[in-house]
């Protein structure tokens, strides 16, 4: 009778701790963003990026990214996403399968940025820079690089200029 008792009340007692741990997990709102690897000078440049970084970007909130990383930042839903330390976009290297000559590309806020239309949206990648950041903006937000301004002064800030 006992060795019920102990069984039915190590049950009862697992069931709200499951229940805490589902309705954790289910819960969960966080954004994936792949955090790039940037080492040396790059890698310090990012964490002076972040350091900088707005806690607004065109009305939207900032958020926490998953992984946390000093080389992604995140904001509103869905997210913006910033990763600082990305390796040279396709299309600016000669030789690869998306190489363009002549992409587009803009200054805003005396920063130079290349404009790659997605699928939902913008993805705007620094150039001129001695470091690539890159902005991916969803369709949402429309027009994408009203993000841009907020984020420039950041940019210029921890980025130095430079190829």
């Amino acid at each position: 009778m006992l060795g019920r008792v102990i069984r039915a009340r190590r049950r009862y007692l697992a069931l709200p701790l499951l229940a805490v741990l589902f309705g954790a997990v289910g819960c969960s709102s966080a954004t994936h963003v792949a955090a790039p690897s940037p080492e040396g000078d790059a890698a310090q440049h990012c964490r002076a990026l972040h350091k900088a970084l707005p806690q607004t970007v065109n009305g939207l909130k900032r958020g926490i990214a998953e992984p946390v990383s000093d080389f992604t930042a995140i904001w509103g839903d869905p997210a913006v996403e910033l990763r600082c330390g990305v390796p040279k976009p396709d299309v600016l290297r000669y030789g690869s399968e998306h190489y363009n000559a002549n992409p587009d590309a803009a200054e805003v806020n005396g920063v130079q940025w290349l404009f790659e239309k997605q699928d939902d949206g913008y993805r705007f990648t620094t150039v001129l820079r001695k470091v690539y950041v890159e902005v991916t903006v969803p369709g949402k937000y429309a027009p994408e690089v009203d993000v841009l301004p907020d984020l420039a002064n950041a940019v210029k800030k921890a980025i130095p200029a430079g190829v």
